[in-house]
């Protein structure tokens, strides 16, 4: 009797020792492996122990009827997908046969039976039964893949992205799995995977390794190529390896000239090609997010170095005075944002500005540093600070009606400690001397909102005192009210030591990492 069909392992499940051998000797001839059962609890045992194939089922069994077999056999999630084909000389009239495919059966036959029938219809139940359970292992390896894609997508670091994609290519192949790829820093990193459901660990790899792996089956070219490699071969070019078996693996390229990923799976049996489809998929998502994570840290780095040429290149040496000045990027932002400060000698004084202009773009960039300019033209002329602040106001109206900034300038002299300020909506220094920190009070309408009239405030800086002057970034949560906010950096204040630039640390830690860009400058009097 020839048939294409792989064998696979049979229950035949019967009270009669002579049907049991009947159908035994037939189902071995056809090469499948046979285990019987004589009732229907040791059936439900055995199809959890032995896990057949197929489940050959007599309809009047001594314990358990073989429709309630079947029937909880279909109800196990388990053992759901299992066929069943049930067989009987008794039961044979319609309403049998129906009842039985009803209650779950794949299939029903009435004895007396033809050994050519009975092995074809086995063998189409094989056929339903491995076609069900290879498209659902497709789908459930579908399902990680999208699950390990997003997660790819959404590491934040080079080292993450690596070990979920190793982990995940393990957890879906079954494997050992370890991937090469070109860190931010332009070395080569290795990292693997030692078993299905296992950390990732890092391990040293040599310089010239993914050059020559790329040269067999890759070359120059941008795409994907597969690679198999013995395991001998394998050793060869990766000495201190482990595995235990020949390697199975992909090699992907975004474009030309771009540096490749390598995602390798152990075979201890060969990758069928539904597999070796995933393999590639999961390679190019690998090699799509490396390439999109080096784009995002190489703009990030333009971006920040533009920031910081639009800030002062130094800060001035001041008699009489400390400074510190901080500049901290938001930490998940790419655009240059219009946080500013400036610290310019007027003569025996000192220009103390900061400000935040809205919005994070080069747009918001460029009107920084016009606004940035412009302030120190018109401190250099002499114009007092209502005045420049009233200036700055008709420039951004007119020339970028869509904008609007917050600015705060403090005019100091460090012999006396006379300050003059003008606030157009910025968040107002904290004073601090005598073991006490304040706000000074809000001053007027932000500028680029409307006409407004400056006024200009003074007040005495006590000897050994302090001033501290920050963008709301430093402050603003999402889940915070900005005063409460504000009031932590007043108590924080209350300890300005001798130090502005340790106080500045302490503060920035304090509040840690920030979604949006921060400006600093503190100063204090020391004589």
């Amino acid at each position: 009797m020839m048939t294409t069909e792989p064998p696979g392992t049979v229950l035949v499940v019967d009270d009669t020792p002579t049907k049991r051998y009947i159908l035994g000797s037939w189902l071995r001839r056809a090469g499948h492996r046979v285990v019987e059962a004589t009732d229907g609890r040791q059936a439900l045992t055995l199809v959890h122990e032995i896990a057949p194939d197929v489940v050959v089922l007599d309809v009047r069994l001594p314990d358990i009827d073989g429709y309630e077999v079947c029937e909880r056999i279909k109800a196990d999630p388990q053992t759901a997908a299992l066929p069943v084909l049930q067989i009987s000389a008794h039961a044979i009239a319609v309403a049998d046969r129906t009842r039985g495919l009803d209650r779950g059966a794949d299939a029903y036959m009435a004895e007396p039976i033809e050994p050519e029938e009975f092995i074809a219809t086995v063998h189409a139940a094989l056929r339903y039964s491995r076609a069900r359970t290879r498209a659902e292992r497709i789908a459930q390896r579908l399902r990680q893949l999208t699950q390990v894609t997003l997660e790819i997508n959404s590491a934040a670091t080079f080292g993450a992205l690596m070990r979920t994609a190793v982990e995940g290519a393990a957890s879906i192949m079954g494997r050992r799995s370890g991937a090469l790829a070109v860190a931010l820093d332009g070395r080569i990193r290795r990292y693997t995977a030692m078993e299905p459901g296992g950390e990732a660990v890092r391990l040293n790899a040599p310089s010239d390794i993914l050059d020559r792996v790329t040269r067999l089956v890759l070359g120059e070219s941008a795409g994907t190529a597969e690679l198999s490699m013995s395991r001998a071969a394998w050793l060869d070019f990766l000495p201190d390896s482990d595995t235990r078996a020949d390697v199975s693996a992909v090699v992907s390229r975004t474009k030309a000239g771009r540096p490749p990923v390598y995602l390798g799976v152990e075979g201890m049996e060969p990758l069928d090609p539904d597999e070796l489809d995933i393999l590639k998929q999961l390679g190019q998502t690998i090699a799509l997010a490396v390439d999109a994570l080096r784009a995002y840290a190489e703009e990030h780095l333009i971006a920040l170095t533009l920031q910081r040429s639009f800030l002062p290149a130094r800060v001035p040496q001041v008699p009489g005075l400390e400074l510190a000045v901080r500049y901290q990027p938001a930490v998940d932002n790419v655009e240059v944002g219009g946080d500013f400060y400036e610290v310019l000698p007027l003569g025996d004084r000192l220009l103390v500005g900061i400000g935040d202009v809205q919005g994070h773009s080069l747009y918001a960039a460029t009107v920084m540093a016009e606004l940035r300019h412009g302030l120190r033209a018109l401190a250099v002329e002499g114009c007092h600070l209502g005045k420049i602040l009233g200036r700055l106001n008709d420039l951004l109206r007119q020339h970028h009606p869509s904008m609007t900034a917050t600015v705060c300038l403090l005019l100091i002299d460090p012999v006396d400690g006379s300050v003059e300020m003008s606030n157009a909506g910025h968040i107002p220094p904290v004073i601090i001397g005598d073991g006490a920190a304040h706000y000074h009070g809000w001053g007027n309408l932000l500028i680029g909102a409307a006409t407004e009239t400056y006024r200009v405030d003074r007040f005495t800086l006590p000897s050994k005192g302090a001033l501290l002057l920050f963008t709301d970034g430093l402050i603003e949560d999402r889940d915070v009210p900005l005063d409460r906010s504000m009031e932590v950096v007043r108590q924080l204040a209350v300890a300005f030591d001798k130090d502005p630039e340790q106080f500045c640390d302490r503060l920035i830690d304090h509040f840690g990492a920030r979604e949006d860009d921060v400006a600093v400058v503190a100063l204090r009097r020391t004589r």
